[in-house]
């Protein structure tokens, strides 16, 4: 499985890594698990859209640091070039809800 970042992905985990030391760490773990079953159906994972070539995947992100609090985590899973592109990452207690509105631009950028 290939892994890719979006610019935004990265600011956002660089900030959140300052906070959250276990994050690196949490990342890789991640990165195993999605690798694995990148499309898992669980309560901890749901598609938040589907086009004929992605699909835009919100789920759970353990962080060791929160004890239990957990993070939040967007990406889009490409079967045919087994690739994943992480789009988002959140506290659940600083935001509600994922940035619709960046998830409609990248779902633009990858249709063109």
């Amino acid at each position: 499985m290939n892994f890719n970042e979006t610019p935004e992905f990265l600011r956002e985990f660089k900030r959140l890594r300052r906070k959250y030391k276990s994050l690196p760490e949490d990342m890789g773990n991640f990165r195993k698990a999605v690798a694995t079953e990148p499309l898992s159906p669980s309560k901890h994972a749901h598609i938040l859209n589907r086009t004929g070539r992605l699909q835009i995947i919100k789920a759970r992100f353990a962080c060791q640091y929160l004890k239990g609090a957990s993070m939040r985590i967007i990406y889009a899973y490409i079967p045919e070039e087994r690739r994943i592109e992480f789009i988002e990452l959140y506290f659940k207690g600083d935001r509600e809800n994922e940035d619709r509105k960046r998830i409609q631009r990248y779902l633009a950028a990858s249709a063109g």
